[in-house]
């Protein structure tokens, strides 16, 4: 049998992709076997790898391959990371992982599409409150598609001086050609704001009018993610130019029930009052509703405890909503 040691490395290798240590670790494996008199399954062993090692080479690796740091005048436009987060971690509403199911699956099947005359969609306009999941979409499609998520610094791409963003916008999308990739507009709103706004100067006008010439003339194979707080700012030109439009909201209690029993899922929750914490809950976007989470489990956990995470939860959402600006709370549904 594997040892303990060999089974951790097989997982590693599994969740890494180091396709190479998979062969490696279970070569170990059934060299083992046969040293212990299993040939039958010393042999199964290493066929399996043989064939599995023929099928890598016959079809090729379906993980992107990795890109170096970005240079040239990319270097300081991009920041380029692999994430490791999955759809299945996230907990969303149905109607927007049906959405992000489908930009996946038709990602993946984009050869057959393509025989068909059609292609699948790739800009994608993600809307709603902070912390809602926009940005952590961008790393699951990244994930799932196999696909580097190559982070727009903003910072770097708009400047003071005229023309300078639109040279840079052209050699991003120039980027988008050479190196597939899930490439992520975070706080839209600051290329993307309506043209007829009363603050607007003739160089925010001239950057949205380049950005929405470089969108509709790309055809590249890269995933365009823009993701906004701000709705209502974005020019009406701009939501026609996107092939799917996304929209989050603040989670209702069903969600907030399944982030906390996702969130604190080796925590005995039979003693959490789900009414109370729903109302303790109301307003906060996921991402407080998961810091809350780890702020109860830390305080059980040095309590050594288990029976005071209910009021450790109600405290910590209070905490979380004391910590933001004061605003008017939607009602929620259910």
């Amino acid at each position: 049998m594997a040892t303990a040691e060999q089974i951790k490395a097989l997982l590693r290798s599994h969740t890494s992709g180091d396709d190479d240590l998979f062969r490696s670790v279970a070569l170990q494996i059934a060299a083992h076997e046969a040293t212990k008199g299993n040939d039958s399954l010393a042999n199964s062993l290493r066929e399996l790898v043989a064939t599995a090692k023929r099928g890598q080479q016959s079809t090729g690796s379906p993980r992107a391959v990795p890109i170096t740091r970005p240079v040239g005048e990319l270097a300081g436009m991009v920041q380029a990371s692999y994430p490791s987060i999955r759809l299945s971690e996230m907990v969303l509403a149905d109607s927007i992982r049906g959405g992000i199911e489908e930009l996946i699956h038709q990602q993946r099947q984009k050869d057959l599409l393509r025989n068909h005359g059609l292609s699948p969609k790739r800009k994608i306009l993600l809307v709603g409150p902070p912390g809602c999941g926009k940005t952590m979409t961008a790393s699951v499609l990244a994930k799932e598609c196999g696909l580097p998520l190559l982070f727009v610094q903003l910072h770097s791409l708009i400047t003071k001086y005229m023309g300078e963003t639109a040279a840079k916008l052209h050699v991003l999308f120039d980027s988008m050609c050479e190196t597939r990739g899930v490439y992520l507009f975070d706080e839209f709103d600051a290329i993307g704001a309506t043209r007829t706004a009363s603050n607007d100067v003739g160089e925010a006008r001239r950057i949205l009018n380049s950005f929405l010439q470089f969108l509709e003339r790309d055809d590249s194979e890269s995933i365009i993610v823009a993701a906004t707080n701000f709705v209502g700012m974005l020019d009406d030109a701009l939501f026609r130019r996107f092939d799917d439009v996304i929209t989050y909201e603040l989670p209702d209690k069903t969600l907030v029930r399944r982030l906390i029993e996702n969130r604190l899922s080796t925590f005995d929750l039979s003693s959490v009052k789900w009414a109370e914490i729903g109302l303790a809950a109301r307003g906060l976007s996921h991402a407080e509703v998961a810091r809350a989470c780890d702020d109860a489990a830390r305080g059980a956990v040095l309590a050594n405890e288990q029976s005071i995470l209910h009021d450790s939860l109600v405290k910590a959402l209070a905490n979380r909503s004391g910590m933001r600006p004061s605003r008017p709370r939607k009602k929620l549904k259910g």
